[in-house]
């Protein structure tokens, strides 16, 4: 039977990775379905509609704003199992509705009979190893989540032939979605793919009534949906916001339309600690990059702007940076360049051709020759190939000083320049002469101190760095199953494009034999992660989108700890 399987899912990968539609119009941005777009599966608290309505009432309750609003027993980092979950109560017995899963021609037989706890349960794990002095921590939660952008799945129906038409509908998505967010209680929700109208009818109304504020950032040009950060106001203080637009005029590798958004917030603390500790800020970016595979120049170019602007955001007044946080799906591989660039800080991408950068090579049907050129972008986009603004670099040289050409003429006559050295051979003639008294300038002019501009920074080719020591949340396998981590199943693959970096301690001289640097938590510590899913739970699971996961991308979910000790 597993013999037949691998079979039947050979074909199927084959006949959805020569389907000429799925692969137009690739130039198109992020989230453009009509190239092989990824997608965000959810995870425990998803259920279908009509348990939704025989559970509405059990756990139903009436915000503060009036706003009935579907909340969970018990929260889901907290000593919550798979069989208290009402989604796996209710199909736990109940056997599956048909026996195959039907795409165009082919057909893929699914095992009988499937339990919904045994392939999309999703445990929690814990790494913090050694007690901690809560009293000097401050612990938050961060979620990120692709939810698919519903213009998107509607334009693109050919990538969603494998699900019911009635899962793809907004109103019975975002249900389960918004589900799955009260569910985990993160401190912090990032979003992409959320399209505008529905943020304004949906979102920003449902988190606002559970206490969280939300920030949104539209593409720009005529597309529809955009990345949305959204924060508990009990848990932090917003200090700045910032949106990236990706698009720079005239700028061939910043002609599209992705975005970014930065947030600066704030720990609020209970008064007791409030009064022993004064907290970093804490910046939190989100973005979703360009999915096209072919233009990775495009890629690393927009993550270099992200980047220099979450290098202006989160520098202190110590010359050092505040913790960070970045999120986002950013269409690119754990074994890619750019994923390379992220973790350990630098890149040279000598000789590389565009196609590689995001390690997406498998949906590139096309050639391109492109070849990354030596400096991706202008000088006077003011971005240094440091990933910084160039007036945010500090001179080196703060009494710069700048002398005129009488200046230097008068230097023949000055102290240091008339003092004949010891061993200097006596010339007749040559070292035996004096200068005329007269020849003197009487009143020197002292030469002109100028600091050295900002403006003025040299780039090296082929060369992209940054100074803010990102690490990921997750290690992109799965140990138990010996299996790699997959965030989604674009055309039947599974891959990760998903993310959740944090800043890390810098390191000492130490790399890992993959060449990456060995960071160690500093001021902010990893607590906890959802676990994520493999490539095969999800092929039993029927693929993203399907009645439990409601978006083509799963989330991700992780615990810090912020130490309060050190300012």
């Amino acid at each position: 039977m597993s013999t037949m399987m691998e079979g039947q899912q050979t074909d199927t990968y084959l006949e959805l990775n020569t389907d000429k539609a799925s692969h137009t119009n690739l130039d198109m941005e992020c989230g453009d379905k009509t190239t092989v777009k990824d997608g965000t599966g959810i995870l425990t608290k998803s259920v279908q509609s009509e348990f939704l309505c025989e559970c509405q009432e059990e756990h139903t309750t009436k915000s503060d704003s009036g706003v009935t609003l579907e909340t969970l027993p018990v929260s889901g980092m907290h000593g919550f199992s798979r069989q208290d979950d009402p989604a796996v109560i209710e199909h736990k017995d109940k056997p599956s509705e048909e026996s195959s899963w039907h795409l165009r021609d082919l057909e893929q037989t699914l095992p009988q009979p499937a339990m919904y706890c045994e392939f999309l349960w999703r445990d929690w794990e814990d790494l913090c190893e050694t007690e901690t002095d809560w009293d000097k921590q401050f612990d938050f939660s961060v979620i990120s989540y692709n939810i698919l952008s519903q213009d998107l799945a509607d334009q693109n129906p050919e990538l969603y032939q494998h699900c019911d038409p009635s899962i793809l509908h907004w109103d019975y998505r975002w249900l389960n979605i918004l589900q799955e967010l009260q569910h985990w209680e993160a401190d912090i929700i990032c979003l992409q793919e959320v399209q505008q109208d529905h943020y304004r009818e949906h979102v920003e109304p449902s988190l606002s009534a559970i206490g969280y504020s939300c920030h949104f950032k539209r593409r720009t040009g005529r597309k529809t949906d955009g990345c949305c950060t959204c924060y508990k106001t009990q848990r932090f203080l917003l200090l700045s916001e910032s949106h990236v637009e990706f698009f720079q005029p005239g700028i061939d590798v910043l002609n599209r339309d992705n975005v970014g958004l930065v947030l600066l917030l704030k720990p609020l603390l209970p008064d007791a600690l409030l009064e022993k500790h004064s907290p970093l800020p804490l910046c939190v970016a989100n973005t979703h990059l360009l999915y096209n595979p072919r233009r990775g120049d495009i890629k690393l170019a927009q993550l270099a702007l992200l980047l220099a602007e979450v290098d202006k955001i989160s520098l202190t007044a110590h010359d050092s940076h505040c913790p960070v946080i970045l999120c986002g799906d950013l269409n690119a591989t754990p074994d890619s360049p750019l994923y390379c660039l992220l973790r350990s800080g630098y890149l040279n991408y000598k000789d590389m051709p565009a196609w590689k950068v995001s390690g997406q090579e498998k949906y590139c049907t096309l050639s391109n020759p492109r070849m990354l050129p030596p400096l991706l972008w202008p000088d006077y986009l003011g971005v240094t190939n440091n990933c910084q603004y160039a007036t945010q670099l500090k001179p080196k040289n703060l009494d710069k000083r700048l002398y005129t050409r009488q200046q230097l003429l008068q230097l023949r006559y000055c102290e240091c320049a008339l003092q004949r050295p010891p061993h200097l051979l006596l010339i007749k003639g040559v070292t035996d002469i004096e200068p005329d008294a007269f020849a003197k300038a009487g009143n020197p002019v002292p030469p002109n101190v100028f600091p050295e501009p900002h403006s003025t920074f040299l780039r090296p080719p082929f060369i992209l760095s940054h100074s803010l020591y990102l690490t990921s949340v997750y290690s992109h396998f799965l140990p138990t199953k010996g299996r790699a981590e997959v965030t989604t199943l674009p055309m039947g693959i599974g891959s990760t494009v998903d993310y959740i970096f944090y800043s890390a301690e810098p390191p000492h001289q130490c790399r890992s034999r993959h060449g990456y640097q060995v960071n160690q938590d500093s001021h902010l510590k990893l607590l906890g992660r959802l676990c994520l899913l493999s490539e095969d739970d999800l092929w039993v699971a029927q693929g993203l989108p399907n009645p439990f996961c409601c978006s083509d991308h799963l989330c991700l979910l992780a615990r810090f700890s912020l130490d309060l000790s050190t300012p």
